[in-house]
Formats: C-alpha cells, structure tokens, sequence
C-alpha cells in the first residue's frame, strides 16, 4: 500500500473498522516513523473516543445471541483456535504505542499518582493563597481608598468654608470702600462749603469795613490765601504797566459765586477827582468795578460779580475820573496777558 492509501485508512483504524492485513500494515507503517500519520491518527483517536457519547443506544434483537451461538460450531471454533496459537495477533489500535513507549512497572502509575495528587494539592495551596492574598489586598485598598475620599470630603468641605470667608471678606471691603468714598466725598463738600463760607465772611467783613463799620483785623495777604483756597477757583494775574512798572495784581473768580476778587499791590496814590477801574475785555471793555488807593497804601481788595468772566480774553485797570466811565478813557496801570 502507498502512503496516501495507508493515511487514508487511518480514520478507519482508528474507529476499529479495518481489516486485519489492512490494520497490520498501518500500523508497521506507523512504527516506522511517520509523523504526519501519527499526528492524524491521534486527532482521529479523541474524536472516535467521543463517538459513543453521540449515539443512542437500541437493544440488541432477541433472536441475534441464538444465531452466533448456532454458528460457533465445534469445526468453527477449533479454526478459530488454531488461528489464534499459529498467527500472531495483531495490535489493537493505539497498542502500537507501546512499542514506541514501553510501559513503566506497576509502582510508576502509583507513583505518579501521588505526584500528580500532591500537584493538585500545591495548585489548589498556592491558588488559595494567592486568592486569600488578592482579598486581603482588595480590602485593604478598599478601606485605603474610603479613608482618602473621607479625607477629601473633609478638605472639600474646609475649602467651601474658607472661600466663603474670602466672600463675606470681599464684601466687607467693598462695603468699606464705599462707605470711605462716600465719606471723602461728603468731607470734601464740607471743606468746600467751609471754604465758601469763609471767603463769604471775609467779603462781608471787607464790605463791612469800606462802609465805616470796624476795620478788617486780617491782612490782604491773608484774605487772598484764603481766596486762594476756595475750590475751582480761576487766577489772573496782571503786571504793571509802563505807569507803574512796580505795580501788579491777582484776580481770583468764583464761578459758583459769579465773584471775582481784584488784589491789587504797589499802585500809585489816586489823584484827587480819579479813582481806578478794573475791565473786563472781550470784543469791548466792560466795567467790573472801581476802587481807590489812598495814601500809604500799598494794596487793595476789590471784590465785584463778574457775570460773564469766562468770556473775558483780557482783564485791564485804568485810572479814570471819580464814579468811572462806561469805557476806559484814562492810562492803564494793569493788564493781564492775553
């Protein structure tokens, strides 16, 4: 038989349905080596081992067991006899194994049953502990893990606690701010209403003075600082003329008030029959006011309405006859600049 014929016939053999020449010669073709036939039969053998388990089992006919009996005649079975001592038997099929590999003494089996046994018993040993290990971990992790979360809370809950001071914090500040703001604002109308109040006085008492009343106890230099101080207040200052080279002035304008105070130092004494006016000059001059400068003398304050003062491009005093004029007609002892 050729090789293809001898592997085809392996399923068969391993099912135990070849003939006894057939069986004989796989199975020395199998003790000679070959691996692709060795390999196909052990895949055939685990598949014909669950055979049975397929089948359905039927019994067997009443009338089978009296027919083979009928044919065992006492010619039959001496044949069969002398067949059996003359013929070697042939393997049965997976016997041929035990060419390849001689079985072992009978303490082999028991011997390796007791390894086997002891095995099994390190196996189930080592994974119960490696499962007793792996549990104790787990819970040792578990309980790690809830004391971090309860430890997290915790610190969730010191943060919101800490933030919401930093808010009622940050509230009261700007409450503060506010209330500052509030109060500056409020100081610095005070002052300025002081400061309105003050220059107020010191005009009436100015005024007081120049109609025969008690003179001013303070200086001029005193009543300009304080003039000086008043909030928003605009200052010109005017220089002598060629007339009066030593002479000059500062003029201090009120806008709430519409008043203007006139400072003027180092004029020359008024000629009997004139007086001094102060003008206002934007297209034409306008009259602010008039004063007089007796002798000894060195300064005087003029203080008069000047309605439309940011109007005026150029302020001028010029020494006109007594009572003034409606335009100046007289020499200028004072000029601003433009």
């Amino acid at each position: 038989m050729t090789h293809e014929e001898l592997e085809e016939a392996v399923p068969l053999y391993a099912a135990g349905a070849l003939e006894r020449s057939e069986r004989q010669a796989l199975e020395a073709h199998l003790l000679s080596g070959c691996v692709s036939c060795h390999t196909a039969l052990k895949e055939f053998q685990s598949v014909a081992a669950i055979l049975p388990f397929g089948l359905n089992s039927m019994p067997a006919p009443r009338a089978l067991k009296a027919k083979i009996m009928a044919a065992r005649t006492p010619t039959a079975i001496a044949e069969d006899a002398q067949e059996k001592v003359d013929t070697k038997p042939s393997l049965e099929p997976g016997e041929w194994m035990n060419h390849l590999f001689p079985p072992e003494s009978a303490a082999a089996p028991r011997s390796f049953g007791w390894a086997l046994s002891f095995a099994a018993l390190a196996i189930l040993s080592i994974g119960g502990y490696l499962a007793w290990t792996s549990y104790t971990q787990n819970v040792t992790g578990t309980a790690v893990v809830q004391q971090l979360q309860a430890a997290s809370d915790d610190q969730t809950k010191k943060v919101a606690a800490l933030q919401q001071q930093l808010d009622d914090r940050e509230r009261a500040i700007v409450q503060m701010k506010e209330e500052l703001q509030q109060r500056t604002t409020d100081s610095t109308e005070l002052k300025d209403q002081l400061i309105q109040r003050e220059a107020e006085l010191e005009d009436l008492k100015f005024q007081f003075a120049a109609r025969g009343g008690v003179p001013a106890n303070r200086e001029p230099e005193d009543e300009l600082a304080a003039l000086l101080r008043v909030p928003n207040a605009k200052a010109v200052s005017l220089n002598g003329s060629d007339m009066a080279k030593q002479a000059s002035g500062m003029l201090v304008y009120d806008a709430r008030t519409k008043k203007a105070w006139l400072y003027a130092m180092n004029l020359p004494e008024c000629p009997n029959g004139t007086t001094y006016q102060l003008w206002a000059i934007n297209d034409k001059p306008v009259s602010v006011g008039t004063f007089h400068m007796d002798s000894g003398e060195t300064a005087h304050l003029l203080v008069s309405r000047v309605p439309e003062f940011s109007k005026a491009k150029k302020f001028a005093v010029s020494l006109e006859p007594s009572g003034g004029r409606p335009t100046p007609t007289g020499p200028i002892y004072l000029v601003s600049q433009s």
